[in-house]
């Protein structure tokens, strides 16, 4: 299954970059390249992306690769919702922000993240 795929909710087009349950750390960053490089071939200010990382192991590379990404994202994202964060997830996440200096909201769940990426456009 491809990690970075197209879903979609409500009649609406859902970028899903789904990370869960990946522990290796070199699976973990070519995922991300791979997503990087997907996000690059589409339209500026085009896309609601939702991240699920739950269950997802990260390392330094790790984190050095979402922060790249989501500042790589920034030009081409309407609203972003990452799904499944733990606790060591949230100082990554802070970490995230931080670079990228994007507002992405965290949800419990995948639900709850669709139905508020629906209504961002």
């Amino acid at each position: 299954m491809e990690r970075t795929r197209f879903t979609e909710h409500k009649g609406k087009r859902i970028l899903l970059l789904d990370y869960a349950g990946v522990r290796d750390p070199d699976e973990a960053v070519a995922s991300v390249r791979r997503s990087m490089e997907f996000i690059a071939r589409q339209p500026l200010n085009s896309l609601l992306v939702m991240t699920v990382v739950r269950d997802a192991r990260y390392n330094a590379a790790v984190l050095q690769a979402m922060k790249e990404l989501a500042a790589h994202n920034a030009p081409y994202v309407k609203a972003s919702a990452v799904v499944g964060m733990s606790g060591l997830h949230r100082i990554a996440y802070q970490a995230v922000l931080m670079f990228s200096k994007r507002n992405i909201k965290t949800f419990d769940d995948e639900a709850q993240a669709l139905d508020w990426l629906v209504t961002q456009e």
